[in-house]
């Protein structure tokens, strides 16, 4: 089978149509309706809204938009600590392609700093910026270095790869944060009857790491990957715990995510990184122990030690509802800027940035009529 054919298996009309049904059934033997479901990982935001999957689902179902757009979590103050290193100390900061837009203090991007004299490089990957730092032997390079647990292991391989070539002029500005306490801090916040677990994340984490929304929240979670019949299959999976009154954590993304996660990336996260005592995240707030720190060992490489740099925390604009959207408290659409002095082309906030921010999906694709979205 190829690629595509192996694709589009994930896409059959039929088998959603089918699927649509079973979720209807299940629907009927909920106990309270409607039932709030977070998905907690931007991608799954974007493949509701992209394959019109919030217009199909039966009324029992409320979606509720996650944290999970590495992009939006980002605090306005490590924006502005990446412009300080770009333009202050005349590093060359090598960026993914999101960061380049996202506001940080007076609306200030890294794109407008390349007009005032900064020189910030789009990459595709970390090992990307590594091959600057080989190019540039006259020049700082800083990797500006963000997501969750997904892109974590890449930028402690090339860590270990700049101290392996003995590359004097890399470091890294590190903006890693962690997938179970944010969604320990979402849970202890806010009622939610089920979660869609994280697809990528999950992929390097596995399933054991979400025990404690089971045992602890007492509701379900389902890892799903990121096709329409995913996403239908995970709520149905939800939907049978929840009439049963069970909760527990399930694996519909069986073909990619293992119990124990991957041990290799695991590892590679453990040698280079440690618990850093909080991370300011977008929303959230400080949460104890939920961003990653260079250790020591790897100090040299760490751009805030070498470049002695500080984040301060920023709070966004008052008009701006990223934050209580991240949180799942608000939709895009409860922002009364959303879709006028906020769009793609003139963002306010992250999460109208980001390819999976929830403002630039339903801004892009549009969202069902009374879906928390």
């Amino acid at each position: 089978m190829s690629d595509l054919r192996y694709i589009e298996a994930f896409r059959d009309p039929l088998l959603g149509r089918s699927l649509l049904d079973a979720l209807a059934l299940a629907a009927g033997r909920l106990p309270r309706s409607p039932v709030r479901i977070m998905e907690f990982c931007g991608g799954h935001t974007h493949a509701f809204h992209r394959f019109g999957l919030l217009e199909l689902l039966p009324p029992e179902i409320r979606m509720v938009h996650g944290p999970g757009c590495p992009v939006c979590v980002l605090p306005k103050g490590r924006i502005d600590t990446a412009i300080e290193l770009a333009l202050d100390k005349r590093a060359m900061l090598a960026v993914y392609g999101d960061v380049l837009r996202v506001p940080g203090s007076h609306g200030t991007t890294l794109m407008k700093s390349r007009a005032r004299g900064a020189d910030v490089r789009t990459v595709v990957s970390a090992m990307e910026a590594l091959t600057l730092a080989e190019t540039f032997p006259d020049r700082e390079i800083v990797f500006f270095a963000i997501g969750f647990e997904t892109t974590t292991p890449p930028t402690a391989a090339v860590i270990l790869e700049a101290r392996r070539r003995n590359l004097r002029n890399f470091s890294v500005f590190a903006n890693h944060v962690l997938t179970p306490p944010a969604m320990e801090a979402i849970l202890s916040g806010t009622t939610l009857d089920g979660v869609i677990g994280p697809s990528h994340v999950s992929t390097v984490i596995g399933t054991r790491a979400y025990d404690f929304v089971s045992r602890t929240h007492k509701i379900p979670l389902v890892v799903a990957g990121f096709e329409p019949l995913d996403i239908l299959l995970a709520l149905r999976m939800l939907l049978s715990q929840i009439a049963e009154g069970r909760a527990e954590v399930e694996n519909e993304y069986a073909r990619a995510v293992v119990p124990e996660g991957n041990p290799r990336s695991l590892a590679l996260i453990e040698r280079v990184f440690e618990r850093a005592s909080f991370f300011e995240w977008r929303g959230l707030g400080a949460l104890p122990r939920s961003g990653l720190a260079i250790r020591e060992e790897f100090g040299f490489f760490d751009a805030q030690r070498r470049f002695s740099v500080e984040v301060s925390p920023v709070s966004d604009p008052g008009i701006c509802e990223c934050g209580e959207i991240l949180k799942g408290a608000k939709g895009p659409r409860d922002c009364r800027i959303f879709g006028t002095l906020c769009t793609p082309d003139t963002p306010v906030g992250a999460c109208m940035v980001s390819a999976e921010g929830a403002c630039a999906a339903v801004f892009h694709y549009g969202d069902r009529e009374g879906a928390v979205s």
